[in-house]
């Protein structure tokens, strides 16, 4: 039997012929195919679960590598305080066997050292990293420079650990079929070296930072791993977005990624991150940070701030239960940087907030450009030589603070307390015991531009010719280095480095005279461009020059490079002890002399410009290997 009658499906009628099944099959044929102009994504089940999560991430790895990474850090942070502590008990040694002996009765200290260590201090441990240049900066303009160099010793340290941050994030299974499992991996490993990078960087930008005085290493130097530290992390968030990139793009698509970034809140915390610290690579690239220092310090900190939030989000909100594995290790970046801040406010806060008032500030114009700072404290703060402070000022941009080295201090007594002592040069000595009530502490600025050109001009523009105003002292701060085991010392400075040099000369002469240091001989070289500045230091030098046995001790050598008159010039004092002179120094004579006259171990101290650096360090590498002790300071601040 047939099946019922169909009508035909293009004459609309009746077909005898054909059965209902045949019917169907003909109509089937006869329906234009649809056209679907807006597919609708498929997850492909060999990409989609490696765009998010911990699928595919090696996290056994990420954990050991993260863990070599910290014992590297935390072995050679050992091996640098079992050093420092040799140096701190051979110094001792070395003071407690030589404070009671005349210069040339310190023969023993003269001359002893390992066979091994004059090669050392010259070929890495003074070393720049090519042939003199490290704290001179590369000047690209007159307005553009590129920064410094690091020294031999730093550049070993950052090669180390650079390259092992390197190294870890590469070790993956490179034997990985799927492309986007390796991706997943990379992802992972990178993010996480990142984070674990953060810790040391957050430690190492702060001023407190308890491993400064610790391990000996200046701020300066732990400045400079900070930097590098900083890129690196960048580095690797950038890595760690460009694996998630490259997945997500396969999978859905540029419109997917759009749409994650902008609703997926991890994505989007991620990303924003992301963002924030590629901007902080571009601003902290040397010509424009010392283009627009004051402005690139702020927008640093709010854009760290930003990164380090976003990336507490990134992690909280991962899909993965409890969040990603590395949510303590940002807490433990909030909780660094909330305990340093916490430091600074606290030094603010006990320094210049007594019963007594409050801290003020008398600013005097100097010639050449500078003014004179003097602080009044309205309590003791203990000030050790080679110090230095942050300073604000009411008015001044207060939201700002620079570092200064402090030139000068003198404690103040209450009246009720007598003292027991004065010396033939004014000073006095009281009773042990005998607290001081306040501090006074004095330093010299030059104006260059932004704040101290702004210091500068509004003390300038002072009718009384002096300012005075409130003002705020965070510190003392450094201060690590003593010169008291030393029999000679040599002291380089130029223009307001001298500041750094001169607290450290009435120490010195004072530690000599009270048999407390094994001090004997001091030299200052100061470079200045003109007589006027002399009138910098006038008070203080005044107080040196009456110090008891000062001629005995103490020779000064000031060279004036451009001097507006030819008078003053080539002159030697009536005692033989200051001279000034025209032009530049030949600091390979000077030190060669130095040595020559050497009184015990010696050591050479500079601060100032970093052409002036490089020139000392050159020549104190140069007296390596003649046969006595020569060790070598640089105080600089590189930014």
């Amino acid at each position: 039997m047939r099946g019922p009658r169909m009508d035909h499906p293009r004459r609309g009628i009746a077909d005898p012929d054909l059965t209902l099944p045949e019917a169907l099959l003909q109509l089937r044929d006869t329906i234009p195919p649809v056209t679907n102009t807006q597919e609708v994504p498929i997850s492909n089940p060999t990409i989609a679960p490696y765009n998010t999560g911990l699928n595919g991430v090696n996290q056994p790895n990420n954990m050991l590598f993260t863990d070599i990474l910290w014992w590297t850090l935390g072995g050679l942070g050992v091996i640098i305080l079992l050093i420092r502590i040799g140096q701190l008990a051979w110094a001792k040694l070395r003071l407690v066997s030589a404070m009671n002996l005349k210069g040339r009765q310190q023969y023993f200290w003269k001359v002893k050292q390992s066979s091994w260590m004059p090669g050392l201090k010259r070929s890495l441990i003074y070393a720049p990293l090519w042939k003199k240049r490290h704290n001179r900066e590369i000047q690209l303009s007159s307005v553009v420079n590129m920064g410094t160099l690091p020294s031999r010793l730093q550049a070993v340290v950052l090669l180390v650990y650079l390259g092992s941050n390197l190294a870890y994030m590469f070790v993956l299974d490179w034997q990985q079929a799927n492309k986007y499992a390796l991706c997943a991996e990379i992802r992972g490993r990178s993010g996480t070296l990142s984070v674990v990078n953060m810790i040391p960087l957050i430690i190492f930008a702060g001023r407190n930072n308890p491993l400064i005085g610790l391990l000996n290493i200046s701020f300066d130097t732990y400045n400079l791993l900070h930097r590098w530290m900083g890129r690196m992390s960048v580095f690797e968030v950038l890595i760690h977005f460009i694996a998630w990139a490259v997945v997500q793009v396969a999978d859905d698509g540029w419109e997917g990624v759009k749409h994650k970034i902008l609703y997926d809140r991890f994505i989007g915390s991620g990303t924003v991150g992301v963002v924030a610290m590629f901007i902080i690579l571009v601003l902290s690239l040397s010509p424009v940070r010392h283009a627009f220092y004051e402005s690139f310090l702020n927008t640093h900190i709010i854009l760290a701030l930003v990164a380090f939030v976003c990336t507490w989000i990134h992690c909280v909100s991962a899909t993965v239960h409890g969040g990603l594995p590395q949510i303590p290790w940002v807490l433990a970046i909030f909780v660094l940087w909330g305990a340093e801040r916490f430091a600074r406010v606290i030094r603010l806060a006990y320094a210049n907030r007594s019963s007594r008032g409050y801290t003020t500030a008398t600013v005097e114009p100097m010639p050449g450009d500078a003014c004179r700072v003097t602080m009044h404290l309205p309590r003791y703060i203990p000030i050790k030589p080679g110090q230095h402070a942050y300073l604000r000022f009411a008015g001044l941009k207060p939201w700002e603070n620079h570092p200064f080295s402090i030139a000068w201090f003198e404690h103040k007594y209450s009246p009720s307390s007598l003292p027991i002592y004065s010396s033939s040069s004014g000073s006095e000595k009281y009773p042990p015991g005998t607290t001081p009530t306040s501090t006074t502490v004095s330093f010299i600025i030059g104006a260059h531009t932004g704040f101290t050109r702004q210091l500068y001009n509004t003390a300038s523009s002072s009718p009384l010719g002096a300012l005075t105003l409130r003002a705020a002292f965070e510190g003392p701060y450094a201060g690590h280095h003593s010169f008291d085991s030393y029999g000679h010392v040599v002291l380089f400075a130029g223009a307001t480095g001298i500041t750094h040099q001169l607290s450290y000369i009435r120490h010195l002469i004072n530690g000599c005279n009270d048999r407390t240091a094994a001090t004997r001989r001091v030299t200052l070289v100061w470079i200045v461009r003109d007589h006027e500045v002399l009138e910098w230091i006038h008070p203080y030098m005044e107080q040196i020059l009456r110090l008891p046995n000062r001629q005995e001790i103490l020779r000064i050598k000031i060279f004036v490079t451009r001097p507006k008159t030819a008078m003053g010039v080539n002159v030697l004092s009536t005692s033989g002890t200051v001279q000034k002179l025209p032009g530049r120094p030949n600091v390979v004579t000077l030190l060669a002399k130095e040595q020559d006259e050497q009184m015990g171990a010696m050591v050479v101290g500079v601060c100032g410009p970093g052409g002036l650096g490089d020139d000392v360090r050159g020549a104190v590498r140069g007296l390596q290997g003649m046969g006595t002790v020569v060790d070598f300071v640089e105080e600089s601040f590189t930014w």
